[in-house]
């Protein structure tokens, strides 16, 4: 049995909507209910001798273990956290935090431990301490004023009515402008591939009709066109940063995996949720070690839809169907499927377009959306679709989700299905790192003619063995003449060096991949180099690319722009 991580979790999450302290413990199936009865126990006694508040408790399942949550005030969250540690030591008879004696020790030296334990938790719950949080806090709920809070800063309403306080210097309630807090309209999106892409077609979408669309993702942050910073933001500060911006009249929140089961959702309130997918992806981590339990985390964002609000779900992804049976809120589908005529958002005739009560509404021209390559790029047409489900729940016309669609470029979606010309070889960019978004490229790739081709990939060391192969397995599918796999040795996470290259070298054989054709390299600009020196005119070589993306995509960048101006491509080669 082992306590793999205690933290606090800050907004509606996985095991209720409270804010609230949360153990994730490792253990036998028998152990669980257990080892739950005595933290109870412990946690409650504990809050006994510290005079606070008995509280409430949540628990969950998990392949492998055990979650329980614990409720409090939200600014004694850290102070509860320092609780549950000393709860999980007593419990389990560990002697470190609450300095333990030796066995020999006597109850006296035993008890002044616990006491030294229990002063300890006292003084960080008056440090952490913030009445006028707490007041600000339920003086919102009464007004249902929009209210964000973290360790430095805490706002009342969105965009530009948000006010902005540091943590530690917050307004008395009546200095409060409470008929000032307004909202703006919120779309999160959430799913295993296509998040990134298909937020940023919303983006794009919300700017067509006139908001200044403010966006975060695992990209960055972004307000319009303007990056406010780069990095993985796809969780719940980089949902605060785009809600307190002055400058946001609409968001789109991107809303990962990580954020979702770490702290748990930045809003209470948003006008629509989307989940693109679910596919096999950071299998293995305590609380996602199946589709299952992946399922459930991503099904998070459906309890932030506002009473009148849509989740808008993918009805070509069977678990979802399946899911929603029980989803009492409003539902608005999309599928790839034009034979679906049950289905509001779809493809028809070359068209997407959008049917209900039995009248049919043409969105947008596939053939005129740049990221479907003519159409044939399926994902992003489903991208698009989702998009325009989205958008069309926050009151965007038809004219505005064609404009949005058809002016992004491909270089408003780096890393995702870039091509670039280089010495007359078509090469491709793109972040897929699972075994979906794998198979989404090959079928793009089969559509378009090479005299051979060559795939550059990677995986990160925290994918199961399986996992490994499948991916494998999946790349095997693009039917590659060359193969090279970079090492990415940052992202071994507890794998030794050549332990993920010797798994996927391993399946591809077992494909049928001769051994001579398999080229392993340290860097994915290492990747590149080998791939340009091996390419032909008329090779299509596939990047994909996870560790360096930016940096290979300046250099293909670099090399098409010298290659057109020494007039060996036309312009807009890079299309």
């Amino acid at each position: 049995m082992e306590l793999l991580d205690c933290r606090r979790l800050t907004g509606p999450n996985l095991l209720w909507d409270r804010p609230s302290v949360v153990m994730d413990i490792a253990c036998e199936p028998g152990e669980a209910l257990e080892i739950r009865e005595k933290l109870e126990v412990e946690i409650l006694s504990l809050h006994q001798r510290l005079g606070w508040r008995a509280c409430d408790f949540s628990s969950r399942a998990r392949i492998g273990g055990l979650s329980l949550a614990f409720d409090g005030p939200i600014d004694r969250l850290y102070a509860g956290i320092a609780l549950a540690d000393a709860a999980w030591q007593r419990c389990t008879g560990a002697a470190d935090s609450l300095g333990h004696a030796a066995e020999d020790a006597t109850d006296q030296v035993v008890d002044h431990a616990f006491d030294d334990t229990i002063a300890a938790i006292r003084e960080r719950a008056v440090e952490e301490s913030n009445p006028a949080l707490l007041a600000l806090r339920a003086a919102a709920s009464k007004h249902q004023a929009p209210f964000l809070w973290d360790d430095d800063a805490v706002s009342i309403g969105f965009g530009s009515s948000a006010t902005t306080w540091p943590s530690r210097s917050l307004p008395q309630v009546s200095q409060v402008d409470w008929t000032a807090a307004g909202r703006i309209p919120i779309a999160l999106v959430t799913g295993t591939n296509g998040k990134t892409t298909t937020a940023r077609m919303c983006a794009h979408i919300l700017r067509a009709a006139g908001h200044r669309a403010g966006s975060c993702s695992t990209e960055g942050i972004w307000i319009d066109e303007q990056i406010l910073d780069k990095g993985d933001y796809a969780g719940p500060g980089g949902a605060r940063a785009i809600l307190r911006h002055p400058e946001a009249s609409g968001a789109v929140l991107e809303t990962a995996r990580g954020g979702l089961l770490r702290r748990g959702l930045a809003v209470e309130e948003a006008d629509v949720a989307l989940i693109t997918n679910i596919a096999a992806d950071h299998l293995g981590d305590f609380g996602s070690r199946s589709l299952e339990e992946l399922l459930q985390i991503k099904w998070i964002i459906s309890r932030a839809v506002r009473r009148g609000g849509t989740l808008v779900l993918n009805a070509d992804d069977a678990r979802l169907v399946a899911h929603a049976r029980d989803y009492a809120g409003r539902t608005a589908w999309f599928s790839l499927d034009p034979e679906r005529r049950d289905i509001e958002f779809r493809p028809d005739a070359g068209w997407l377009v959008r049917e209900r009560d039995g009248r049919r509404e043409r969105l947008c021209r596939i053939d005129q959306i740049p990221l479907t390559l003519g159409g044939a790029a399926h994902h992003n047409i489903a991208n698009a679709l989702a998009a325009a489900a989205v958008c069309s729940q926050l009151g965007i016309g038809a004219e505005s989700i064609a404009a949005g669609l058809t002016r992004m470029r491909h270089e408003d979606n780096p890393g995702r299905g870039n091509f670039y010309t280089v010495n007359g070889a078509r090469v491709i960019v793109d972040f897929a790192y699972n075994p979906h978004a794998m198979a989404a490229i090959a079928a793009m790739v089969a559509a378009r003619p090479a005299e051979r081709r060559l795939l550059a990939f990677a995986q990160a060391g925290d994918r199961t063995d399986e996992l490994l192969r499948e991916f494998a397995r999946s790349g095997w599918a693009l039917a590659p003449d060359r193969v090279i796999i970079s090492e990415l040795a940052k992202y071994a996470r507890g794998r030794p060096l050549g332990e993920v290259y010797d798994i996927l070298r391993d399946e591809l054989i077992r494909c049928g991949c001769p051994p001579e054709a398999l080229l392993h390299v340290d860097t994915e600009p290492e990747a590149l180099d080998s791939a340009l020196a091996w390419a032909k005119p008329g090779d299509l070589l596939v990047m994909l690319v996870l560790a360096d993306a930016a940096a290979v995509r300046a250099r293909l960048a670099g090399l098409e722009s010298q290659g057109r101006s020494s007039g060996q491509l036309p312009p807009g080669g890079a299309t």
